[in-house]
């Protein structure tokens, strides 16, 4: 509510956070700014047979809100997210067993008959022909849980939490009658940041001009069907792994996950190990990136040979496309909170603000620990890493070893006070191992973290309040 949206019906949060998900994802729902219940409890999820109602509860919200602005003959945006195919998957009773691909399936078939049900009241309302939809989704089909809760690639390499093919390619389905011809396809190269630029267009504005603002407009491919000539940058936290441009793309770090993880079972690429590429280790390839052509090899398998013209000549483009976009890159404010207390399912309450960006410290000794984003976890028995996987800094960004006993991950958040996790010193030196018994201390100085870190405590997840220019 507090980011332009007049109404909201739904869950706030991802599947997974600061709250209780030791057994099931107790998500919150929310009517507007009251929560009405939560995911298994008000809003019921049958673990066994995987049957729940709740697409059929978002679908009604959403068309009573169409009637509603029609009624009213007033123009609106429909954010419609749903869930139903991110592990727990689910889909309500009058779809179980309805397709090939069981659970998932079901839920996917659920999801296309309640955008038809959208379209269809669009229609009802005569304004689809002054209405434009676009269909996508936010990552690659997550292999880890296939293949009863999660999808398939096909040819592309890996899924969801890598910067691999399999992990970014996403449908993108745009519809507007009268004004995109049915059947058309285009292979423009998109990202979902296009859509801020796209709107503007469609809604006769003009993008402000006082900052750098990522995306391009879409129009001309939706209207003229042209392909326009773009890179797009590929992140995992703040390390650019990977770039595109055109038909090529450039891998400048590969990581699919790590070995810890691997032993564990968590495996983001299930047989797809190509060597060099779906590393476990984080391989850094910045002095000569690994370079695809995905339209001769979509599934990255086959490296384009160093010592070939056509390396050379797709690098030097590249080269400059990714020298131009850091010099114009400027470190924004994250503005997800992991400290919310709408959320938490604990005794433990942090009183955390905004997240700012990373900075530097230096220790009594000289060594340095770099500020960069961890994540919040604080259920009951659960275990934490110092490096948390999906904001894990990479290679020069990484934190070098403290002087003293542990590395030190830290997220830090404007103003002061701070609560700082920690374990016995009897853990590894520079180790990734998993804490399992961690206790939270409140600091209110960096100087006494640095004490309590040179004293022999291992530092596993820190949030951190106070001005980095004091």
């Amino acid at each position: 509510m507090k980011h332009g949206f007049d109404e909201w019906f739904g869950a706030p949060n991802c599947h997974f956070g600061p709250y209780n998900n030791k057994d099931k994802p107790n998500i919150p729902v929310y009517n507007n700014s009251e929560m009405v219940g939560r995911y298994y409890e008000e809003f019921k999820i049958n673990l066994k047979t995987g049957e729940s109602n709740l697409t059929q509860i978002y679908l009604q919200e959403a068309i009573e809100f169409i009637g509603r602005q029609a009624a009213k003959k007033q123009n609106f945006l429909l954010y419609w997210a749903i869930d139903a195919t991110h592990a727990p998957v689910y889909a309500s009773r009058t779809f179980l067993g309805t397709s090939q691909r069981g659970l998932y399936g079901d839920a996917v078939r659920e999801i296309d008959d309640s955008i038809g049900k959208i379209q269809q009241q669009l229609h009802t309302q005569n304004i689809a022909n002054n209405t434009f939809v676009f269909f996508t989704s936010d990552n690659g089909a997550a292999l880890i849980s296939a293949p009863n809760q999660g999808g398939s690639n096909g040819p592309f390499l890996c899924g969801k939490e890598t910067t691999f093919e399999g992990g970014m390619r996403e449908p993108a389905i745009a519809w507007w009658p009268g004004r995109i011809p049915a059947g058309q396809v285009s292979y423009q190269l998109g990202t979902v940041m296009d859509l801020f630029m796209t709107s503007l267009t469609l809604a006769g504005l003009q993008p402000p001009t006082d900052r750098q603002l990522d995306g391009i407009d879409l129009s001309p491919v939706l209207f003229q069907n042209k392909i326009i000539s773009r890179p797009v940058f590929y992140y995992r936290g703040n390390e650019l792994m990977a770039v595109r441009f055109d038909l090529y793309k450039a891998h400048y770090w590969t990581w699919s996950n790590s070995w810890e993880e691997l032993q564990q079972g968590i495996n983001f690429c299930p047989g797809q190990n190509v060597t060099g590429v779906t590393t476990h280790d984080q391989k850094d390839y910045t002095i000569q990136p690994l370079l695809f052509h995905l339209g001769r090899d979509p599934g990255e398998r086959y490296p384009i040979r160093f010592s070939h013209q056509e390396y050379e000549t797709a690098m030097r483009k590249i080269t400059n496309i990714v020298q131009h976009h850091k010099s114009s890159l400027v470190p924004g404010e994250p503005q997800l909170n992991v400290c919310d207390q709408a959320v938490m399912d604990t005794p433990l309450r942090y009183t955390c603000s905004q997240l700012t960006p990373p900075g530097q410290w230096t220790g009594a000794n000289g060594g340095a620990a770099r500020l960069a984003l961890a994540r919040c976890s604080l259920g009951p028995g659960l275990a934490l890493s110092p490096f948390p996987r999906s904001e894990r800094s990479l290679g020069p960004a990484q934190p070098p070893a403290w002087p003293g006993p542990a590395r030190l991950l830290v997220p830090h958040i404007a103003n002061r006070s701070a609560a700082l996790i920690m374990a016995p010193k009897k853990v590894k030196s520079g180790s990734d191992s998993v804490v399992k018994k961690p206790k939270c201390i409140t600091v209110e100085t960096k100087e006494e973290i640095i004490a309590k870190h040179e004293n022999g405590a291992r530092v596993s997840n820190l949030t951190m309040q106070y001005d980095m220019a004091k």
